[in-house]
């Protein structure tokens, strides 16, 4: 499997996709921990996103708090379309630490404007000097040219 992490250094980077009309992407503003577990598993499931599946509701409320999680969520007509997770880190970072869509809502052109979405968002944030994501080759095949073609660039790629 090969990581490829990938850095956005200033606001100024992004390349942004248009929103479509009816795409309405909500922060959800009071935790909800269960919520979390839900997207995970809901949007994960495809991709193999196996690492916190066993964990309980005290563990995503830590998880949510502890890394300053903030999540929104994407939707068309009433359904979930995808989410994102933004992990405030030290020093200015801020990692877009969970994105996707459901399966459903693939290849429907939701992908550019939902990154779009979360990099503004992270910029945003007045204490940001740096977002980074990393992806790997069990993702979409378009996720590594989603984050390129919004302005990230590659800075280490990982074998295992």
């Amino acid at each position: 499997m090969q990581t490829y992490y990938l850095e956005m250094l200033s606001k100024q980077a992004l390349i942004p996709s248009s929103i479509p009309e009816q795409l309405q992407i909500t922060e959800i503003e009071l935790a909800q921990p269960e919520f979390n577990q839900f997207l995970y598993s809901f949007v994960g499931k495809q991709w193999q996103w196996t690492d916190k599946l066993s964990w309980s509701i005290p563990q995503w409320q830590n998880h949510i708090e502890c890394n300053h999680i903030r999540t929104w969520v994407a939707y068309v007509q009433g359904a979930i379309a995808g989410y994102y997770e933004l992990s405030m880190q030290d020093n200015g970072n801020v990692e877009i630490a969970y994105f996707g869509l459901t399966s459903s809502f693939i290849g429907k052109g939701y992908g550019g404007a939902l990154l779009s979405h979360a990099i503004s968002s992270a910029w945003s944030l007045a204490s940001t000097k740096r977002l980074w994501v990393h992806t790997c080759d069990l993702d979409h095949p378009s996720a590594l040219k989603n984050y390129q073609s919004r302005g990230f660039s590659i800075y280490k790629t990982e074998v295992d």
